[in-house]
């Protein structure tokens, strides 16, 4: 069976996480808040000492996403997509390499005076690399939450399209929450995990529904991507809605989302919700920053196969949001002056990481992807490792 792909670079950010594994089609906090929210934690890790880094280990090789959040005051969860695995170590490139279709779990820690340190989780089950949640379902995660000491992790259903005339050949199908309490536990793997289904709370339009999540005063806020073709042309942004956070295991009944007329209204009305951020984006970040007493979003340009990345600022989680503001202007992956540079990369993810922050400063990842067709067994993804893996910048803002 062979299977193609055409990736339209100007549409969603959600339709860029694309790629070809085989015979398959594989596509591709820390939920912070204002200080009198109980539950958000902030990390104080020692700048100097402890970043983010995403090396080789226990069998992972590289995987997007990268959906973070501090489950304690020593560790940070990581969440990535779609995952290339192995169980040998020191691998200098990925041909003939697995890939686990969904998501995959990581820990990370950072002593007072010691480095940052990463452990992945990878599910197998006899000598097969398996996804962290659900096993008989393609998921990729999206931006984890705690509230009420239970974490949420939500997620996307994925689902394969074999019809070549399709210019995408996957499509979202259903979005639902994992529910996870005994997160103490060290190892995920032993985590208990049920679901909330959205099925009923999700109405038609919306790609996306947890790009970001933001546990703010006495609500849960998501920044869903909204797409709709009409006579007019297309409309794309990301709208906003709130769930009450002790009612958050019942989103159906109780979720509000803004109207373009700056009102909180019941259900949920695409056509009727107020863009707050024009980005249009499946993944980005908003975060609450104390010092500047700021909301920050962070996201990869959705034009240009992701060649920048953008921030905006805003007083209110609703907006109104100032101008995007370059943190990133050339992306020496999609550069064609750079030695990472190849005409078949894309990129996007971008988001920050609030856990790592430190004074005017944002710790941020993106990641890259290759549109080569993927049956050819050496192509680009195969044979570089630092494509297809989380990129860390620390920048001035």
């Amino acid at each position: 069976m062979n299977i193609n792909v055409k990736i339209n670079f100007r549409s969603s950010d959600l339709a860029k996480k694309t790629i070809l594994f085989g015979l398959s089609l594989l596509f591709i906090t820390q939920v912070s808040g204002c200080a009198g929210w109980k539950e958000t934690l902030f990390a104080q890790y020692n700048e100097a000492v402890c970043l983010p880094d995403f090396p080789d280990k226990d069998g992972w090789y590289g995987g997007d996403g990268a959906y973070s959040i501090a489950l304690d005051k020593e560790r940070t969860l990581w969440l990535f997509g779609d995952t290339f695995a192995a169980s040998e170590n020191g691998r200098k490139d990925r041909i003939g390499m697995d890939v686990v279709m969904g998501t995959t779990l990581a820990i990370s820690t950072c002593g007072e005076n010691g480095p940052f340190k990463i452990k992945y989780f990878l599910n197998k089950k006899n000598g097969k690399f398996l996804s962290s949640f659900g096993e008989n379902e393609w998921l990729w995660p999206q931006d984890p939450f705690i509230v009420n000491h239970v974490l949420y992790v939500p997620l996307l259903v994925v689902k394969a399209m074999l019809d070549l005339s399709e210019p995408i050949n996957f499509k979202i199908v259903r979005q639902k929450i994992a529910r996870i309490k005994n997160y103490n536990l060290s190892d995920p793997r032993q985590w208990t995990i049920d679901y909330i289904d959205l099925k009923e709370a999700i109405p038609p339009g919306i790609e996306a529904f947890a790009t970001t999540s933001v546990v703010f005063q006495n609500h849960v806020y998501f920044y869903p991507l909204y797409t709709a073709v009409k006579k007019t042309g297309k409309i794309s942004g990301n709208v906003l809605v709130r769930i009450p956070a002790d009612k958050i295991d019942d989103p159906a009944n109780f979720m509000e989302y803004l109207s373009k007329a700056g009102k909180w209204e019941t259900g949920m009305v695409p056509a009727k919700a107020m863009i707050v951020l024009p980005a249009g984006v499946s993944e980005l970040s908003v975060r609450y920053h104390a010092d500047d007493n700021k909301w920050i979003a962070v996201y990869m340009s959705s034009i240009m196969t992701g060649n920048q990345l953008l921030y905006q600022t805003a007083d209110k989680p609703e907006g109104p949001w100032g101008k995007p503001i370059v943190l990133i202007a050339t992306v020496p992956e999609v550069d064609p002056q750079s030695t990472r540079y190849d005409k078949h990369n894309f990129c996007y993810a971008g988001k920050e990481h609030i856990e790592f922050a430190r004074p005017g400063n944002l710790v941020v990842t993106y990641v890259c992807n290759s549109a080569e067709n993927f049956q050819k067994k050496n192509n680009f993804i195969r044979r570089n490792l630092f494509l297809y893996r989380p990129v860390v910048n620390n920048i001035r803002y």
